[in-house]
């Protein structure tokens, strides 16, 4: 079972508070929203839970270890925020066995089964530079589901996609809650997080609103 506890953390960049004094407690079985318009801070807290960029205070703990100190990232996490590092030459496929080359968990069949399940052809030879952005949308997605990690954290995962495609997204992300994982999502459509998630927490200029 999975735990995340931000406590007190803000972050500034240059003189700009973006994060102020952010405190939450998320457990695994369940899915949180994060809603804000741009530059509420919801990327900001999501790359500081990620390990991909530091509080200025306070601090984020994973299991009891606190990141950039016990950890630089957590063990067992999946994200998609912003544009994901995609080999522009490489087709899906190849992009997804180049991740998973790294930790060696996941095997060709559940590549190929992890692509279909968002959407992609795993056979196409189609190079990612030629996709579109919903096409995009959904490597980002698949990249983040690999190897089965414990958290999964998806920065507007629906942007770009078509009504089937966010319906059969909303499906994974349940599914996801089934398997008993902890998921953080973000959106600027709230109504769609309310549909997915158990809790919303509103951000507005770095601090969430009760």
């Amino acid at each position: 079972m999975s735990k995340i506890v931000v406590e007190n953390v803000s972050k500034k960049f240059n003189r700009q508070l973006v994060l102020d004094n952010i405190n939450l407690k998320l457990t695994s079985g369940h899915i949180y929203g994060l809603a804000g318009i741009n530059g509420s801070g919801k990327t900001v807290l999501m790359k500081c839970i990620c390990g991909l960029s530091t509080p200025t205070s306070g601090r984020i703990l994973i299991d009891d270890k606190q990141v950039g100190k016990d950890i630089d990232f957590p063990e067992s996490i999946g994200a998609l925020i912003e544009s994901p590092g995609f080999i522009e030459h490489y087709s899906a496929y190849d992009n997804m066995q180049s991740l998973a080359s790294i930790r060696k968990k996941t095997g060709k069949e559940e590549i190929k089964s992890l692509l279909e399940k968002v959407g992609l052809n795993p056979d196409e030879k189609k190079r990612v530079k030629k996709y579109s952005l919903g096409m995009r949308q959904k490597l980002g997605i698949a990249m983040a589901l690999l190897d089965n990690p414990d958290i999964v954290i998806l920065d507007e995962p629906f942007n770009a996609l078509d009504k089937k495609s966010v319906l059969n997204v909303k499906d994974i992300i349940l599914g996801l809650k089934s398997d008993n994982r902890l998921v953080i999502l973000s959106s600027h459509d709230g109504k769609l997080l309310e549909e997915v998630t158990d809790k919303i927490y509103e951000i507005e200029e770095g601090k969430i609103i009760e």
